[in-house]
């Protein structure tokens, strides 16, 4: 079982759409990142680029269960 810097609800991160991540500060300074496939498929850990630690990722996974990757689909 991983060992999580904290647990952050989804509504308190960013989406960022021209990366198509959310994100939410790193004390690094970095930031933790999830997509939405990984949220579809039920992974709930953000990991940051720059260093080792990872958050746990608070959501509804019911609001991702139908998500569809627009790449997957020729969008």
């Amino acid at each position: 079982m991983p060992r999580y810097y904290d647990e952050i609800e989804i509504e308190d991160m960013v989406w960022d759409e021209k990366k198509g991540v959310f994100h939410y500060p790193c004390p690094c300074g970095d930031r933790f990142e999830i997509t939405k496939k990984q949220l579809a498929e039920g992974d709930e850990t953000a990991t940051c680029p720059s260093c080792s630690l990872i958050i746990r990722v608070v959501y509804d996974w019911t609001e991702y269960e139908d998500y569809k990757d627009p790449e997957e689909q020729g969008t």
